[in-house]
């Protein structure tokens, strides 16, 4: 007997699922957003393109539960894309980022294509990729959403009134992954701008020791630390200690404390 209660009932497959904690709040606003919009004469029109039929599967059987949208055409390439839209009067498209071309562009370049062919009409991408520069450039498109399939399915309709509010959305998953890239690129300029030695000294004062200490710890003059911090300081542009813990906690060079 099926015992799935109907808050797992519209989630992705378990391989594509994760998550997040800003889902509980998403989902309240996914629920009010509904509540709004089903009181509309018409519900919006979707259009959605994916190579996976899992995927299109997934996302049926989620719509067919929003009495506030409904699919209107199903592509699984990107020339099927193009020709659903030629077809069908729809008010947003939701599309996988990589879908095999038939003939047609693939990736950014179909997604260039399609907002000067169908200009006006919301783009809320989904997509696998992991990729932080290929999510970026995904979002410098100007597109009205990117979420991870590894994002919970329920937050397709987040995505889509925001699209449709005119307001970028950017899944949980991909959030954090970008987050996460930003941190590391950070921490590579650091070791790129400053000395090994300089980079050790602002490491340990970071964490709450003083010159003093630093000093006696790698056994150096308490004039050299301080003139090595000062040096790491300038070269990254830091007037304060402030500044420079709250710098090194967005590098990642320390992490910050959490409470137990």
């Amino acid at each position: 007997m099926n015992t799935t209660s109907p808050s797992q009932a519209h989630v992705w497959p378990s391989h594509l699922s994760s998550v997040s904690a800003r889902e509980g709040v998403e989902r309240g606003a996914a629920e009010a957003v509904e509540s709004r919009a089903s009181q509309q004469a018409q519900p919006l029109r979707l259009l959605v393109a994916d190579d996976h039929p899992l995927v299109l599967f997934a996302l049926d059987n989620l719509i067919a539960t929003l009495p506030n949208m409904c699919i209107v055409a199903r592509a699984q390439t990107v020339a099927q894309l193009f020709d659903e839209a030629a077809r069908h009067a729809f008010d947003l498209v939701v599309m996988d980022l990589h879908m095999p071309g038939d003939g047609y562009e693939e990736g950014h370049s179909a997604i260039r294509s399609f907002q000067r062919e169908h200009a006006g009409k919301p783009v809320v991408v989904l997509t696998m990729d992991d990729d932080a520069r290929v999510l970026r450039e995904a979002l410098e498109l100007e597109v009205e959403g990117v979420l991870s399939k590894r994002d919970r399915i329920d937050l397709i309709p987040v995505a889509i009134a925001s699209a449709m509010a005119h307001e970028q959305y950017v899944g949980p998953s991909v959030r954090d992954l970008l987050e996460k890239a930003a941190r590391e690129e950070r921490h590579a300029h650091v070791h790129q701008v400053l000395s090994r030695r300089e980079y050790e000294v602002i490491s340990y004062y970071a964490t709450g020791l003083g010159v003093t200490e630093i000093a006696n710890l790698l056994g150096r003059s308490v004039k050299t630390i301080s003139a090595q911090k000062c040096s790491a300081m300038k070269k990254l542009e830091l007037t304060s200690d402030i500044e420079l813990y709250r710098f090194a906690i967005d590098c990642g060079v320390v992490h910050a404390e959490t409470p137990e």
